[in-house]
């Protein structure tokens, strides 16, 4: 295999998606799942690179899983290592979730820095700040690039985001089920998959509510599973196939995903023209109408997910008129510019006068840095077919996406990385009448 696709756009893609479970929910329930005292059950989780990677880093802690069909049982009662490998560690991000099921079994927690996409910097320190709230000792060794963590009884304190941090939110929650006393945190993030994981853990005997911008967790002493638990469709694959079907003067219809999750990009496709239809029961129909360019900038649930703002700037290539789009989440998210441009798009930088950057942007923003945040997309581009090199996950998607609209053949390189968040994509695009195949 040479990790490639060769996609030979310019048909019209239509049929009907069964979305997968969310990535970002799916990883986070399977680490979650080590700080119960029973084994646990985890229905509709996708067969995707990112959780067979945390699995095999979960089996090296002693941890016993079984992976069959798209149900995970986990068996945290063997889990003999405080210490996470580095060279698994180095490919998730999320492995530094790991710091709550390690530190509540042995008190003490060896982790390195995380891995997964480079969308930027994306400081850990408003983590370690949350770690150190609690009562947890935290030191990082630059030598070995491990943070080496202890804890010393039960976590007591509480904390407040600065700005809210979507992985923090997560780690935080796990971090105080545990405590003795009641833990507030302030100023927390809003996706709907930090609500997956909070229902995961209150059917296990856990105390977790929200209070408008706040997290109250009430501590206990032991999770246990009492049914098995489902999680959410993922709402960035829902976007893809959607974005897949307007873009190529299609038709598709994706099921099941509640309207909370996809709202904010649904209310934007709306202004463009796009054809929606909320069909009832989770299903959503896509399809190619005259569209017309609408200015975006990304933000935090309830707003437009940075995740979608790359396939959005190819939906964009095929309307009429001018698209700024705005990023504030990572100082990073536009690798797939340069290959799209490849394709024959018409993108530029352009300049957006923001007053307070440092309040404006939810990564750590450096005033001497020179940043690329803003772009501008021109519609009805006739793209071509190109060679391509995909840098990081959504990327990938995304010129995946491009190249099926576009005219002739398109080959695209690094595609490994598609597999890290997309279950099944080749076989899905097929179903779709997309002509793509894997070399």
């Amino acid at each position: 295999m040479e990790d490639a696709y060769v996609i030979t756009g310019g048909k019209k893609l239509a049929g009907e998606i069964h979305l997968s479970g969310a990535k970002n929910i799916a990883l986070k329930v399977i680490i979650a799942a080590l700080m119960f005292e029973s084994e646990v059950i985890l229905h509709n989780i996708p067969r995707i690179q990112d959780i067979h990677e945390l699995i095999h880093l979960l089996e090296l802690l002693g941890v016993k899983v079984e992976f069959d069909g798209s149900t995970v049982k986990i068996d945290p009662k063997n889990i003999t290592s405080n210490t996470v490998d580095l060279l698994h560690a180095s490919k998730i991000r999320v492995s530094f979730l790991l710091f709550a099921p390690l530190l509540h079994t042995f008190g003490t927690a060896i982790i390195p820095n995380p891995g997964g996409c480079r969308l930027g910097a994306r400081s850990i320190d408003r983590v370690i700040d949350g770690l150190k709230s609690l009562g947890v000792k935290v030191d990082y060794d630059s030598e070995t690039g491990y943070y080496n963590a202890e804890m010393k009884g039960d976590p007591t304190g509480g904390y407040r985001f600065d700005k809210p941090s979507h992985t923090g939110t997560e780690l935080m929650i796990m971090m105080s089920v545990f405590g003795k006393q009641t833990i507030k945190l302030e100023n927390v993030a809003q996706e709907p998959e930090i609500d997956d994981l909070i229902a995961m853990l209150n059917e296990g005997g856990a105390k977790i509510r929200r209070e408008e911008l706040d997290i109250i967790i009430d501590g206990v002493e032991r999770l246990v599973q009492v049914r098995p638990f489902e999680i959410s469709s993922d709402r960035v694959e829902a976007i893809t196939y959607a974005v897949a079907g307007i873009a190529s003067g299609g038709d598709v219809t994706i099921s099941t995903i509640s309207e909370r999750y996809i709202k904010s990009f649904n209310d934007v496709l709306e202004k463009t023209g796009a054809g929606v239809d909320n069909l009832g029961n989770g299903k959503w129909r896509y399809y190619a109408k005259s569209l017309r360019c609408v200015d975006i900038e990304t933000g935090p649930f309830p707003g437009f997910l940075t995740d979608w703002q790359p396939l959005y700037a190819v939906l964009m290539t095929q309307a009429e008129g001018y698209a700024i789009i705005h990023e504030r989440i990572f100082e990073n998210r536009f690798s797939y510019v340069e290959e799209l441009m490849k394709l024959g798009a018409t993108i530029r930088y352009v300049e957006k006068n923001i007053l307070d950057p440092s309040e404006h942007y939810h990564f750590t923003y450096d005033p001497v840095k020179v940043y690329a945040q803003t772009i501008e997309v021109s519609g009805h581009q006739d793209l071509h077919g190109g060679v391509l090199t995909v840098s990081d996950l959504r990327a990938g998607a995304t010129l995946a996406i491009a190249a099926l609209i576009a005219d002739n053949t398109s080959y695209i390189k690094g595609v490994s990385h598609i597999d890290r968040g997309y279950e099944n994509f080749v076989e899905k695009v097929r179903m779709l009448g997309g002509d793509i195949r894997e070399i």
